[in-house]
């Protein structure tokens, strides 16, 4: 699959980018969809205000399907195809797994949407990224909570890097507040018992770190219907609530389910410009992850022009990035702890969606 189409006899001319996006199940498609709309738009209003010194710019999208191993093949592909740089990917784990893959070949990658904090198994000049680290989010997410008066959580949890990395900075943040973290097991709880769990316990939140649309669906509608847990708030931190699919199955089940996302509040001219032509685009309201994905193609371009292709010149750029995004001023430095480049903040934002008005989103804490 490229996007945009090239026309006859470009495909020698143009400059490539890889693009990792989750576009099937059991990636999370919605997402995958708002990433690709972003990373799609860029590439056109590139090509349409003269490319990359008057070569067309072609992105050159493989689905990953949410599958580490299906993204190296996609890295090792892409390699051979030729393109100057990789962008993409909305799944930490396989962003991950991307991002090592790349660095063992050389191609430089800005991943755009996952968080996680270990990137790379080592620290890497050739990867950067747009979207905050898992710790400065979700240290963030604890700080509304201890702020909303919550002391101790439960969390639902899948097995995971990306979920166990969550609850640690949960209870690290949490703890020195008197806080605590009760971590439920989804391997072997069903959501009517988590319920039960929830009723036997003292904790005045549950927070979902669990995949969409299972089991998190469920469990939001087990909890919203057990009168035992009218007092329990639901939070979801990896932004499950974001996406317009999240309203459509719960309806007013899921709203006053603060999510982190990363925006500022009010977007500047290019953020509001770009969000219309993505609602266009998209026939909804575009998530972050879509202006994610419009960032990164802003960012690969400048390098582009500035450096040209060559693999090694665009990784050596990223200390030298100095880029209007739709949501701030994009530079990438070097954070202890983070082992590749990385843009140091993007906004981050705790909302949900407004009960009186599902569709409309309330600011509840920024960070």
């Amino acid at each position: 699959m490229n996007t945009p189409p090239s026309p006859p006899g470009a495909e020698r001319e143009s400059v490539r980018i890889g693009a990792l996006v989750p576009l099937t199940r059991p990636g999370w498609a919605g997402a995958g969809r708002h990433l690709l709309a972003g990373l799609e738009l860029a590439v056109r209003e590139v090509n349409d205000t003269g490319g990359i010194a008057g070569r067309p710019l072609e992105l050159v999208v493989r689905d990953t399907a949410a599958d580490p191993r299906r993204a190296e093949a996609a890295v090792d592909e892409l390699a051979r195809l030729g393109v100057a740089a990789l962008a993409g990917e909305y799944h930490s784990v396989v962003a991950r797994a991307a991002a090592t893959r790349a660095d063992a070949l050389g191609l430089p990658f800005l991943c755009s949407s996952a968080v996680l904090d270990a990137l790379t198994e080592q620290p890497s000049d050739r990867v950067a990224r747009l979207a905050p680290a898992q710790s400065h989010g979700w240290r963030s997410y604890a700080d509304f909570l201890l702020k909303a008066g919550h002391r101790r959580i439960a969390v639902a949890a899948e097995a995971s890097v990306y979920w166990a990395s969550g609850a640690r900075i949960l209870r690290d943040r949490l703890a020195p507040h008197g806080g605590a973290v009760v971590e439920l097991d989804m391997r072997a709880l069903t959501p009517e018992a988590v319920c039960d769990e929830l009723a036997g316990d003292r904790a005045s939140a549950l927070l979902l770190l669990v995949g969409h649309p299972e089991p998190a669906v469920s469990i939001v509608r087990s909890v919203r219907r057990d009168p035992r847990l009218a007092g329990v708030m639901i939070g979801a931190p990896a932004g499950q609530p974001e996406f317009a699919e999240w309203a459509t199955s719960l309806g007013g089940d899921g709203a006053a389910i603060p999510f982190l996302r990363y925006l500022p509040e009010p977007l500047g001219p290019l953020g509001a410009r770009v969000g219309t032509a993505l609602r266009e685009r998209l026939a909804e309201p575009p998530s972050f992850v879509a202006f994610e994905g419009y960032d990164t193609v802003v960012v690969l371009a400048e390098v582009l022009r500035a450096r040209g292709t060559d693999r090694a010149r665009v990784a050596a750029s990223w200390p030298e990035v100095a880029v209007a995004g739709t949501r701030g001023r994009i530079r990438f430095s070097r954070v202890p702890g983070i082992g590749v480049w990385q843009w140091a903040w993007a906004p981050v934002q705790v909302v949900d969606r407004d009960p009186a008005a599902p569709d409309r989103f309330r600011i509840l804490h920024t960070g």
